[in-house]
């Protein structure tokens, strides 16, 4: 329903409408006007041509200054649609025309688009602006911010959708205040995930007027990456100091980026594994290396190696040496951990062997093989590149225990089946096949004592060296074969003589 109000000639009406404001019948009650006294019914003074009016309520959205005009009020979805004689908006709502009346000296301080439209001599009674039912609310918005002052602009916006919807307008319009507003709105406010998404894609399209925007998720320089990942990197492996209350979960999660930012999954590294960053890196295995030493030492020297909290503290302490092995491959330093390893295996296994733990701690037994299956594997398949010696020393440490405690795992196994400590088959798999390899690349002799001192142990399902032993006695008959026909060309070559 349309309502005329008409103001007399020499009076200015100003009806100034607010968020959320309600106001009671207009027979009982008085418009928020200032500059003349609309007073009640017909009668008091005002030729008002409507006999009843409805109660307005809800959210006013504009205010407006009227001087000697005739205003048309219109309510509809909480909205205040004020109809002039001076420039407008046009929409089209479910195929009703809907206009926006407003005032060209507003429209043309605040956007350049219609300041230049309205000056121009074409300029007939309304502007007609095409929007999609998606942005229709943007508009409104957009409007209803031409009339706020620029300091004001900021607390009206509420939110990242919003906000990115009336940008869209505010560019299109040219209108500089509101487009700084929400640019500054949308780089200040927290965003989620689906947001950001949306975000990024909206500048895109704006264009270099929008990219402030983006400034939290450009790209660093190199120097600033670097710091940041040392400094996680430090704190992940308890560098310069304990870690604070909580520091456990702390820790964990700087492990999990330091492993996002070498380039997890094959992404791009956001590190270059520069001198700086190697040394930091070598610095924290020596001394996770070093910790874990420690911790399994005091095994031997606590009165009761049962306890839960000897033998979490161990298998935490443990679980960082193993995080070094699952990171430092990423960093070619894998050839660092191997070798850290094979120096403190001789210790390890002293201590680890020791009677006093024979039943006991079977987590920890457990732990070391799989640490283990990952040193042999990159030096069996060529990831890091040994001499001989080392790699024999390394088969001779480990195979021994490796085929010692399998067994005594499956036989716990067996007698509790909820016993958790046990090598599944993925495991043993790639143990086995990292052995075979191991040995089938050593020197001949080398492998001969391995294979043998293998077939006179009654461990001989696991590891099964078969193969490797097949293929030594295709390679020793092959390379006997190759010395007889050397002789025997050396003999025919001595009797020519």
């Amino acid at each position: 329903m349309l309502h005329r109000l008409v103001a007399h000639e020499h009076d200015e009406m100003n009806l100034l409408f607010s968020e959320d404001y309600e106001t009671g019948s207009f027979l009982d009650s008085y418009w928020l006007i200032r500059g003349c006294n609309l007073r009640k019914w017909p009668g008091w003074g005002w030729p008002l041509k409507h006999h009843q009016f409805s109660r307005p309520k809800g959210k006013l959205l504009f205010g407006v200054s009227v001087l000697g005009q005739i205003c048309y009020v219109k309510r509809e979805r909480y909205s205040c649609l004020l109809l002039m004689q001076s420039g407008s908006f046009k929409r089209c709502v479910n195929g009703r025309p809907e206009w926006f009346y407003s005032h060209s000296s507003v429209l043309v301080s605040r956007s350049r688009f219609f300041a230049d439209r309205l000056s121009s001599p074409d300029f007939g009674s309304c502007i007609e602006i095409q929007c999609s039912d998606s942005t229709y609310d943007h508009h409104v918005n957009l409007l209803r911010l031409l009339y706020l002052p620029p300091d004001s602009l900021l607390d009206s916006l509420d939110s990242v959708q919003s906000a990115l919807g009336i940008l869209h307008s505010a560019v299109a319009f040219r209108c500089e205040d509101v487009t700084d507003s929400c640019i500054q709105y949308l780089e200040a406010v927290p965003w989620d995930d689906k947001e950001e998404e949306q975000i990024v894609k909206a500048v895109s399209k704006l264009g270099p007027i929008a990219m402030p925007i983006l400034a939290r998720i450009q790209p660093v320089d190199l120097s600033a990456t670097k710091n940041v990942f040392i400094s996680a990197f430090r704190f992940a492996t308890s560098i310069g100091g304990s870690c604070p209350p909580f520091g456990d979960e702390l820790k964990t999660s700087a492990q999990e980026q330091v492993e996002f930012m070498i380039g997890g999954d094959e992404e791009t590294p956001l590190v270059t594994a520069d001198d700086e960053v190697k040394s930091v890196i070598k610095l924290g295995l020596t001394k996770v290396c070093s910790s874990f030493e420690n911790e399994l030492s005091s095994l031997l020297v606590v009165p009761d190696i049962t306890a839960e909290t000897v033998e979490n503290r161990i298998l935490q302490s443990l679980a960082d040496v193993e995080w070094m092995c699952n990171i430092l491959p990423k960093m070619d330093l894998m050839k660092d951990f191997v070798c850290s390893w094979g120096e403190m295996s001789g210790k390890l296994l002293g201590i680890i062997e020791d009677p006093k733990l024979d039943n006991a701690v079977w987590g920890l037994k457990l732990k070391l093989i799989e640490v283990t299956g990952k040193v042999l594997e990159a030096v069996g398949y060529g990831s890091v590149i040994l001499p001989a010696p080392c790699r024999v020393q390394l088969l001779k440490s480990w195979l021994p225990y490796i085929r010692k405690i399998k067994p005594l795992l499956d036989a716990e196994s067996n007698k509790d089946t909820d016993f958790p400590y046990k090598m599944d088959e993925d495991l043993c798999q790639s143990i086995e096949g990292a052995i075979v390899s191991l040995v089938s690349a050593l020197p001949s002799n080398d492998q001969a004592d391995i294979l043998s001192d293998w077939m006179e142990t009654e461990q001989v399902k696991y590891p099964d060296l078969s193969e490797a032993f097949e293929v030594w006695c295709y390679r020793t008959k092959s390379a006997k074969r190759r010395l007889m026909e050397s002789l025997d060309r050396v003999g025919n070559t001595t009797i020519s003589l």
